[in-house]
């Protein structure tokens, strides 16, 4: 599974247990709640516009399962795996239904809200990494001239912002950002830019 496709999945999945949650909290409908969701969402075409609604609706039903169990069937899964695929889909275009609903949410409210900001990172077992990039680099022993012994985990990063009421009711997500590195410039270049001020970064 390459970057984007990747990052499809992951924006859909969050969607849909944005939606699940949404749903019930106010007790309303699914495919209601979903629509006004994703009015804003623009996507190149009817189809793959038709074909996300049907996929958060299903992925809402079914959060935390495999693609293949939350599709139900096969055709259905086989249509999620190719829009995910799709070159011409992007974790931008899934996202910005939410994106907008989320604004419009917060423009409503008179009080004073969160944005909470959170990075995580989704490590895999690959032996290409140039397929999903780097996330960390570490050591867990030694050898036996007593050096440590590094490992590199390959997979993707995800910086989220969610806006929330004091309360902790989730408005929904403001942005997103996903990224992995290519290669690692060591903890020298990492701590400088840890310390760099803030328009630097």
């Amino acid at each position: 599974m390459y970057f984007c496709e990747w990052c499809a999945v992951r924006c859909t999945g969050v969607m849909a247990e944005s939606a699940k949650r949404r749903m019930e909290s106010a007790g309303c409908g699914g495919q209601e709640w979903i629509e006004q969701e994703l009015a804003a969402s623009r996507l190149p075409d009817a189809r793959l516009d038709k074909r996300l609604r049907s996929l958060v609706v299903q992925l809402a039903r079914g959060v935390g399962r495999s693609i293949p169990f939350a599709c139900q069937d096969r055709a259905a899964a086989k249509g999620a795996y190719r829009f995910f695929s799709n070159d011409r889909v992007d974790e931008e275009q899934i996202l910005w239904g939410h994106f907008v609903a989320t604004r419009e949410r917060i423009g409503r409210t008179e009080e004073l809200f969160l944005v909470v900001h959170d990075t995580t990172e989704f490590s895999y077992k690959r032996e290409d990494m140039a397929a999903v990039g780097l996330v960390s680099k570490g050591s867990v022993r030694k050898d036996a001239e007593g050096r440590p012994v590094y490992f590199t985990t390959c997979g993707i990063n995800l910086h989220s912002s969610l806006a929330l009421t004091l309360e902790g009711l989730p408005l929904g997500l403001a942005a997103v950002k996903f990224w992995s590195r290519k290669a690692f410039k060591g903890r020298k270049a990492k701590r400088k830019a840890h310390n760099a001020p803030v328009e630097e970064k």
